[in-house]
């Protein structure tokens, strides 16, 4: 799993952060189902929680010299200049953290007045999300956020993704000790094998509970695209199709690409297929007409299958009927020229 992580990892880096360069966003409430959504409004960020790397700006009315700014140390805490007992900030809101030092300035003056802000928040990396959504990006986390949230702000899965996401937790959440659906372990002494779970697509549409993960942040979210079969010969629009959670079948697939022409070979449709472990093909048949009328077994496609449809040999009658209608526009002589020349005695 590592090695599957740091390789996607890599890309994502490389390919968004790099070369795409998607803004950074900063999540706000967002519900509904998984399709696109307007722009992020920061004004509805809450319960942001502060963390080691932050910094608090302080400023007291009428008193500037109880003004401060301080930055949140490794064990969040945050010392105050006039005051020998630092405070205990990690994992607080501004709120509860005004209420804090409200105590502190209690202590100095009377009835302080004063404004207290996060003017840095640089306790956590964004989240990523990448692969098949509309718009691959890196989203700030103001606010508690699920799966459906994030996968939202990325304007919705694609219609290549395929029926599997997979969340990377790359660092532990800080506010969330002895949270066992937070803190993800993979058994593995090896700190570069980052633990992941899988989700299907499809629960998450349904807006199954079990499949709408908080996210928290550093995480790295993969919407997997889907695996493609190719549909050519006698049909109305050779082209590659993705297969999609659940599966495909055969009818499914040539359905997909406007069915078969007139004239297609309906009942001996080849199915190339990779074997296992090797970059050889079988063949195998199967029978349109047949699985139509349910005396044969749909078949159902696997990643990489090439489908032909080959074009039906015309009966003898036909074939010749042709030869003489042709007359008309070539010409008996030419026919005949073309068909040989024989006496008999």
């Amino acid at each position: 799993m590592k090695y599957v992580f740091l390789s996607l990892l890599s890309v994502v880096f490389a390919g968004v952060v790099v070369s795409a360069q998607p803004p950074t966003q900063n999540l706000v409430p967002t519900p509904g189902p998984v399709t696109a959504q307007g722009p992020l409004d920061m004004s509805k960020a809450l319960g942001y929680q502060i963390g080691p790397g932050d910094e608090i700006t302080i400023k007291v009315v009428g008193e500037p010299d109880f003004d401060f700014a301080g930055r949140v140390d490794e064990d969040g805490r945050i010392s105050i200049p006039f005051d020998d007992q630092p405070i205990d900030a990690k994992c607080k809101t501004e709120r509860q953290l005004r209420s804090e030092m409200k105590l502190v300035l209690a202590k100095y003056l009377r009835n302080p007045q004063f404004n207290l802000r996060i003017t840095d928040q640089n306790s956590r990396p964004p989240a990523t999300v990448y692969g098949e959504v509309k718009t691959p990006q890196q989203v700030k986390l103001m606010r508690k956020a699920s799966l459906v949230d994030l996968l939202a702000v990325s304007g919705g899965t694609t219609e290549e993704a395929a029926g599997v996401i997979q969340v990377f937790r790359t660092q532990m959440p800080i506010c969330a000790e002895g949270d066992k659906d937070a803190n993800w372990t993979n058994g593995s002494t090896d700190p570069t094998d980052v633990p992941s779970r899988s989700y299907s697509l499809a629960d998450v549409r349904a807006g199954r509970e079990s499949a709408n993960p908080t996210i928290y942040p550093g995480d790295v979210i993969v919407v997997q695209k889907a695996s493609p079969v190719y549909v050519t010969g006698e049909v109305n629009s050779s082209q590659g199709i993705y297969l999609k959670e659940g599966g495909t079948t055969l009818t499914e697939a040539i359905a997909k690409v406007g069915g078969v022409r007139q004239g297609a070979k309906t009942k001996d449709v080849k199915i190339y297929r990779l074997k296992a472990n090797s970059k050889e093909r079988e063949v195998i048949a199967a029978n349109l007409d047949l699985i139509k009328t349910g005396k044969q077994k749909d078949v159902v496609l696997e990643p990489n299958d090439i489908i032909e449809v080959d074009k039906a040999k015309d009966p003898i009658g036909k074939t010749l009927l042709g030869i003489l209608t042709g007359a008309g526009k070539t010409g008996i002589g030419s026919i005949a020229n073309s068909i040989g020349y024989r006496v008999l005695y």
